[in-house]
């Protein structure tokens, strides 16, 4: 298919990704059939956006771990919320200028399927959230709850909080912790809700798992997990195994896969 427009997944490694699979029938479903979805899984991300930039049939890919944020500096625009957030996830490519635009549909995808998975529970007063990590997904993580007004502490590894520049509104937690400092006391009588935005236990690593006091965990807890593959982490069987309510990934996937498709196809 030598006229086929091109689009793909950029980051390294891709051995998890179910992207190439959702894209490709996606395709299959339109009139038009000449679009190919690749994998790009870059170890060097300067030689492989090299590659990417000589290929004058590309016209957009998705961005993933561990690329979001280094992804920005190839860019030649981002989009107002992309900036806000720090990181990209889908980038756009002009046909006719081929100046490459950065979107970010993972705090969409994130916030839909939070919506699907705690329904009314979101609204109340007194939920606050616990988000682990503090990468390209985290951000969107943060974005998502700070801007639906969902107070969050945040737990990372030591030096890598919000830096000083962040904006104003967002990437503000109630408190930040280490990993090894995070009270039980915290998890019992102020935390409802856990976000792992973290690669933690993700294939071909799923023995993994964020080192918080999973005995703390009571059924009024919920825990999502970022983590689509496998479906259950070892994160959200833990979870589970004290009572609190769980939720994969695969519906943020999809929610966030659908909202790039869009932004190509516009």
């Amino acid at each position: 298919m030598a006229d086929s427009r091109i689009y793909g997944l950029v980051g390294h490694p891709l051995g998890h990704s179910f992207s190439a699979h959702y894209f490709k029938e996606k395709f299959k479903s339109m009139p038009e059939k000449d679009s190919v979805y690749w994998n790009f899984d870059f170890s060097d991300l300067e030689k492989g956006i090299s590659q990417l930039k000589s290929e004058g049939r590309l016209r957009g890919f998705n961005v993933t771990i561990p690329y979001k944020k280094a992804i920005l500096a190839y860019l030649d625009e981002i989009s107002e919320e992309a900036a806000v957030i720090g990181a990209v996830n889908t980038v756009v490519v002009e046909p006719d200028t081929r100046r490459w635009i950065g979107c970010n549909t993972d705090a969409a995808g994130f916030w839909n399927s939070l919506q699907a998975f705690m329904k009314d529970r979101l609204g109340e007063k007194n939920l606050q959230a616990l988000v682990l990590g503090n990468g390209g997904a985290s951000q969107a993580v943060q974005y998502a709850l700070a801007s639906h007004g969902i107070p969050y502490d945040l737990v990372c590894r030591p030096g890598h909080g919000p830096t000083e520049d962040a904006p104003q509104h967002f990437f503000r937690p109630r408190c930040i912790w280490n990993y090894d400092s995070l009270p039980e006391k915290t998890l019992k009588e102020r935390i409802s809700l856990i976000i792992n935005a973290t690669s933690l236990g993700m294939h071909p690593n799923p023995n993994a798992a964020p080192r918080i006091p999973y005995h703390a965990l009571t059924a009024s807890h919920y825990a999502f997990d970022l983590v689509y593959n496998p479906q259950e982490t070892l994160f959200l069987r833990r979870c589970r195994e004290q009572g609190a309510g769980i939720c994969g990934g695969l519906g943020m996937l999809y929610s966030q896969a659908d909202a790039a498709f869009s932004i190509w196809m516009a």
